[in-house]
């Protein structure tokens, strides 16, 4: 299985989008600042996920999540 998910720091006030195949191991990488953009911070939450089956239709939604503009992600993560 394979995940987007997004983050949200609130000391930065910003969302983060990516894919992985590891949730819990992902989340951590980016706690310990092993990603130049997260590692801005260190108050990141996991505040949504969505599984696929293949890695490309991960990817093609994690592209689309990130051409999303603010008021479009909250709705997302409202559901």
């Amino acid at each position: 299985m394979f995940y987007v998910y997004i983050l949200y720091s609130e000391s930065l006030n910003v969302y983060y989008k990516g894919f992985t195949s590891n949730v819990e191991g992902r989340l951590e990488s980016h706690l310990l600042g092993k990603s130049d953009f997260t590692s801005k911070a260190k108050d990141w939450k996991l505040v949504y996920t969505m599984d696929f089956e293949t890695k490309r239709l991960a990817l093609v939604e994690e592209k689309r999540l990130k051409k999303l503009n603010r008021a479009s992600i909250e709705k997302i993560i409202a559901k």
